[in-house]
């Protein structure tokens, strides 16, 4: 079984899957005109524009519930494993793909809000809306709509809270049970009260979590500032092979930053248009270029900020693709946020391990809650005339059952099969936003337009011919 779920996750999350986000990503890079550098001040300024409303959230609660989900265990034990794989230029090839990325992630997030609808009193969009509705073809979004349940209800919940429960264990030595218990109280108190408390949540744990995590590395960095462009230097020579020492890995390099940083950032994945899809706002470009400037965030500052622990203080391994070592700084340590743990004993000695599990837990625990969004998002759009109360709750408890099992038991498994689903939703949703590209650049046509001409720039889907778009006409 674990060999046949291997291979097929393999096929799913080849190189085929990498070169179609790349593609994707220099493509509406260069449509757009590069608006991830021409737009950053007014991603800023949109983070704080808009209040919720009855039916959506305002637009920086739909940001922080994407960088909830964007977020997770991959910005830690993620970016250890491409620097143990690919060496220190893997760390650029994250950077290249997050910048490219953030156009992808424009317009997916630009289609949710096209194609947004009112269901269950609330704002609901994303790929299966927008696959639906902008492509007129039903089974596919179906497709991609069980594909997402399967894998952000069932499988992927029970990896976050297993990283919670070991790093836990490991640091305090609190059992996985009671770590698992405490995880699902705090999950159905925020869950059970729906999207707005989901929103209002995340928009405060997020720049906490984000923030304390980003200072750290500043006070590495600072006490290591004389390395600063040595460093630097050693990131970039890496990336093209110009460092001897990892010549030889440059093909790892390449692929394990990319990957890394798909995995990480999730631009073009099509989990980010559902909370983009449930923001109050008056154009949907705004929380377009919002959900762009998350993959900065997710990227250049929390996977770097690991980054730059780990390269600073020189705590960590790097393989040799023929066996043994190529680096190897420190004997016997392990591939995974063991990296991290070392960086930060460095500074703060025996201060590692539990640094490393609170920012798990914060990381792990936010990715929950936005499955948990994502899933019920899907499951509404399942259901034709609205979300049933039972099944809503439903739901519910089955993802704080999979939350539990997860915490207690391995989750090696699970976390195959989850890929699965996730490399599902990234081939399915890049296609659908290839297809749908038009109507997404003529909304942004649209926004540059009104910008111009001094106004506050507000959609009307008519004008530009835009059919089965409900919430704008």
């Amino acid at each position: 079984m674990e060999q046949f779920v291997n291979a097929i996750n393999d096929i799913i999350w080849s190189n085929a899957l990498i070169i179609l986000c790349l593609v994707a990503g220099i493509y509406f890079s260069i449509t757009t005109r590069f608006l991830q550098v021409r737009y950053v001040k007014e991603m800023v300024r949109l983070l704080f524009d808009g209040k919720s409303s009855e039916q959506g959230v305002s637009s920086f609660q739909a940001f922080a519930i994407a960088i909830s989900g964007r977020v997770g265990t991959g910005n830690i034990a993620g970016v250890a494993t491409a620097i143990a794989m690919g060496g220190p230029g893997a760390v650029f090839w994250m950077w290249a793909i997050a910048f490219l990325g953030a156009a992808s992630a424009f317009i997916e997030a630009t289609l949710g809000q096209i194609y947004k609808e009112v269901k269950d009193g609330q704002y609901r969009g994303g790929p299966a809306y927008y696959i639906e509705k902008g492509l007129g073809i039903k089974w596919y979004a179906v497709v991609f709509a069980v594909a997402t349940i399967l894998s952000t209800a069932l499988l992927l919940p029970g990896v976050q809270s297993n990283s919670i429960a070991l790093g836990v264990k490991n640091a305090f030595n609190i059992p996985v049970e009671y770590t698992g218990i405490v995880v699902c109280i705090l999950l159905g108190l925020i869950i059970f009260g729906g999207v707005k408390r989901i929103g209002k949540v995340a928009e405060i744990v997020v720049p906490f979590m984000a923030g304390g995590y980003i200072l750290m590395a500043l006070i590495i960095i600072l006490y290591n500032y004389e390395k600063i462009p040595e460093t630097f230097g050693l990131i970039f020579k890496s990336a093209f092979a110009l460092e001897p020492t990892f010549a030889g890995i440059f093909g790892m390099a390449v692929a394990w930053g990319v990957k890394r940083g798909i995995y990480s950032n999730e631009a073009g994945q099509g989990t980010a248009p559902h909370p983009a899809a449930a923001a109050e706002t008056s154009h949907p470009a705004k929380q377009g270029l919002v959900q762009a400037f998350s993959v900065y965030i997710d990227t250049l500052f929390v996977c770097t900020a690991t980054a730059l622990m780990i390269l600073f203080t020189g705590k960590y391994n790097i393989l040799n693709p023929d066996g043994g070592f190529i680096v190897e700084n420190v004997p016997g340590m392990a591939v995974g946020s063991e990296f991290t743990q070392n960086a930060v004993n460095t500074i703060f000695p025996s201060l590692g391990a539990g640094f490393v599990s609170i920012a798990l837990f914060f990381f792990a625990f936010t990715t929950i809650m936005a499955y948990y969004y994502i899933a019920e998002t899907n499951f509404s759009y399942l259901l034709e005339k609205g979300g049933k109360t039972w099944m809503i709750q439903a739901l519910r408890i089955m993802i704080i059952a999979a939350t539990f099992y997860g915490s207690v038991k391995s989750a090696a498994l699970a976390w195959t099969i989850g890929d699965i689903g996730v490399g599902l939703m990234a081939w399915l949703n890049i296609i659908a936003i290839f297809l749908l590209r038009k109507p997404a650049f003529a909304v942004f046509k649209d926004y540059e337009k009104q910008r111009k001409a001094g106004k506050d720039p507000v959609f009307v889907a008519k004008d530009l011919g835009i059919k089965n778009t409900t919430e704008w006409e």
